[in-house]
């Protein structure tokens, strides 16, 4: 059986785990193991997603599982991205997305717009994205997804009428580095971009990471190719911290974040610093 998320198809024997460590070939069917497991829930400004330009000022009650397809080195949540040993998570709440529901019906008197998919790769268990998502729709409320949109069109197709808004970390635009350093795919990556951003809010986000994708060059590769869809996406430069696997050098410059800014401004109208 092959699993049909990523570029990846996995290749699964009965009871086999996928690389995403989420999905699992049981009884000849592909299914996400991590289905309404929740590691992480809590209501966030919208900012922090970040989305800065949609519904600015709100809140958004932010879940996230377990599960990623991608190995970047210096992941910020690995500590829930990584797992995948039910010994591991097999203490975590698991809820039905119509208790996400009601989470998210109770928090609107604190401002609460709706759910944002997030903090692990929402996407390795996008059933449970699709399934809540549509929920939150018919009650009049919102979905965002953030993610590194390492995923085919057949997931896409799935969730994009129920989301309204996502951020999607581009997080190179080097094929060698995606292939390599974050073991993924660019081509999938630009593709689920560009097919989203005809249908929802999009932002994008880089992470500036030093000796892998802080070049003048290659941003000006990377904002050349999002001004060519659209010169209003709005564009988040982040400054990297060791984390995880990637302990070995210290933090972004500061003035390099604001320098890449600026040349980014030069083709796109909203750009925003993160981490300074």
């Amino acid at each position: 059986m092959k699993c049909e998320v990523c570029f990846r198809h996995c290749d699964l024997k009965e009871g086999q785990l996928g690389y995403c460590r989420a999905r699992r070939n049981t009884g000849g069917v592909i299914k996400p193991e991590n289905y309404g497991v929740i590691t992480s829930i809590a209501l966030d400004p919208i900012e922090k997603k970040p989305l800065n330009r949609f519904f600015p000022g709100s809140y958004i009650l932010s879940l996230g599982s377990y599960g990623c397809n991608l190995r970047c080195p210096f992941c910020q949540n690995h500590e829930i991205s990584q797992i995948g040993d039910r010994e591991e998570w097999k203490d975590f709440s698991r809820v039905s997305p119509e208790r996400i529901l009601e989470i998210a019906l109770d928090e609107r008197e604190n401002g609460n717009i709706g759910v944002a998919y997030t903090y692990n790769e929402a996407l390795v268990g996008y059933e449970f994205v699709r399934d809540t998502a549509k929920l939150i729709h018919e009650a009049g409320m919102k979905n965002v997804l953030v993610s590194n949109g390492t995923a085919g069109k057949k997931v896409l197709r799935e969730i994009l009428p129920f989301i309204d808004a996502m951020n999607i970390d581009l997080k190179s635009f080097s094929e060698k580095t995606y292939r390599e350093v974050l073991k993924g795919d660019l081509k999938e990556t630009l593709d689920f971009i560009e097919e989203a951003s005809k249908n929802c809010h999009m932002e994008i986000t880089t992470l500036v990471v030093p000796g892998v994708n802080d070049s003048e060059e290659e941003i000006r590769e990377l904002v050349s190719w999002i001004a060519a869809l659209d010169n209003e996406i709005p564009y988040h430069i982040s400054r990297f911290f060791p984390r995880y696997n990637m302990t070995d050098r210290g933090a972004t410059d500061p003035g390099l974040i604001y320098a890449l800014s600026d040349i980014a401004r030069e083709r796109l109208k909203y750009v925003y610093e993160g981490n300074v």
